[in-house]
């Protein structure tokens, strides 16, 4: 999974992220670039049309609507329907696909960036099984943000929602 979120934990406002870190986005795209990007409707529908699909990654967009379809996106009603033994597959948002996906989770890379913004889409709560593997320390970006990356490790076996247990 991979976000960027503000000091109180939002991720996004008005169906947009509420800030600009270019560096983060070239971290994005380099990591999710040949990987399984895994999305809910909304955040496709939140990318600009230009980027839609996401160039060079398989776009899987979890949506409830059966009859949804877009160029480019692979249309799943159900998370057992995610094939998440892809080689890589990044869980890209929004809040309720993150929620949905953490159970299975083994890894994060999380971008915080020093910020106080008022939004209305929220990062999940970690629990105390998840711990800092990497961290960048406190960056300043070319917007003038201050940001620090942060990859997160499960320090316990996650457990699909077939209930077997996995690394």
């Amino acid at each position: 999974m991979i976000w960027a979120e503000a000091r109180d934990g939002t991720i996004g406002k008005d169906g947009s992220i509420p800030w600009r870190v270019p560096e983060d986005q070239v971290m994005f795209r380099e990591l999710t670039m040949g990987a399984t990007v895994v999305m809910g409707r909304a955040t496709w529908d939140s990318l600009p049309a230009r980027f839609r699909p996401l160039t060079g990654r398989r776009n899987v967009v979890l949506t409830r609507d059966p009859s949804w379809t877009a160029p480019g996106a692979e249309v799943v009603h159900e998370i057992a329907e995610v094939d998440v033994s892809a080689r890589q597959v990044w869980v890209i948002g929004g809040a309720a696909i993150y929620t949905a996906f953490l159970p299975v989770a083994t890894h994060i890379v999380r971008t915080r960036v020093d910020l106080d913004v008022s939004g209305d889409v929220r990062a999940p709560s970690l629990g105390d099984d998840w711990r800092v593997d990497r961290d960048t320390g406190w960056m300043t970006s070319s917007s003038g943000l201050r940001y620090v990356t942060q990859e997160l490790v499960r320090a316990r076996k996650a457990v699909t929602p077939g209930g077997a247990k996995i690394d």
